[in-house]
């Protein structure tokens, strides 16, 4: 790859029509931290800022062609894997990311859009408990998710989330980033089989905001993209989240949606005052 081309990472996923999450935040995220994203869609969304009406998966096949065609073509340095529409499309991406095992891949799955269209069908979960997580080199998802994962049929007895974590991460994945929100933080934990590894603190939003995961997921994988090793990538996109999420702005009647380029405007913001200084 010539030395000019940016680190190039693949990203599957529902497109979001507001860019507030899906395949829209990754690209915008991605391309804030210096890669070029290109995208494998797994279905589309008819929604606002305030909710979600329809999701329409795409075909396993189509999702898999989109994504073999472009890893034929370009030197992919990182996976990005949101959700999925349905159990077969997540078992065409595992097929296609299998061939490509020294890419590093972060998972940072979605299973329900809103309380309306929920994707957490037992299967679909557990395809990806099965398929993906033991593919995925970091897995970020909240607790809930975690422990839906590590137990995907809904009527057994819930494990407790240090359970949980341990089963996932014996299944191979390498790292997991569980992220649990209180009344008034949000607590961030990175787990790997070595046991805990970071914990950090962030203050909560004040509104709700979109695309908070998608937008972290992005990031980690744009950094790993950058040759970094994931605790330090977990570091620098957390960061990196507090800052869209600190300039978070509302585009319509509902949620809010990060400022992925919030430090384009504050770089234009301070240019006057540093022209006056000088």
């Amino acid at each position: 790859m010539p030395s000019d081309t940016p680190p190039i990472v693949l990203t599957f996923g529902l497109s979001d029509p507001t860019s507030g999450g899906g395949l829209q935040a990754d690209l915008l995220t991605l391309a804030s931290m210096g890669c070029h994203g290109v995208t494998a869609l797994t279905g589309y969304t008819v929604r606002d800022s305030a909710g979600c009406d329809e999701v329409t998966g795409l075909d396993p096949e189509t999702v898999a062609s989109q994504a073999r065609m472009l890893l034929e073509d370009m030197p992919v340095a990182a996976f990005k894997i949101g959700a999925g529409t349905r159990a077969e499309v997540v078992s065409a991406i595992a097929e296609v990311v299998a061939d490509y095992d020294e890419v590093p891949l972060v998972l940072a799955p979605d299973f329900t859009l809103d309380d309306e269209h929920v994707l957490a069908a037992d299967e679909l979960r557990e395809v990806v408990a099965d398929l993906l997580v033991p593919q995925t080199t970091l897995l970020v998802a909240d607790v809930s998710v975690l422990l839906a994962l590590a137990q995907p049929d809904g009527d057994a007895e819930a494990p407790s989330i240090d359970a949980a974590i341990s089963h996932l991460l014996a299944t191979g994945c390498e790292y997991i980033l569980a992220m649990e929100t209180g009344s008034h933080r949000v607590v961030n934990t990175l787990y790997s089989e070595e046991g805990q590894l970071r914990q950090d603190f962030w203050d909560r939003a004040n509104n709700p905001v979109m695309g908070v995961t998608d937008t972290l997921g992005a990031a980690i994988a744009a950094l790993l993209a950058n040759g970094q090793e994931p605790p330090e990538a977990v570091r620098e996109a957390q960061e990196y989240l507090y800052q869209t999420v600190q300039g978070a702005f509302r585009p319509g009647m509902g949620a809010w949606v990060p400022d992925r380029f919030f430090w384009a405007r504050s770089n234009d913001a301070e240019t006057p005052d540093e022209e006056g200084e000088a």
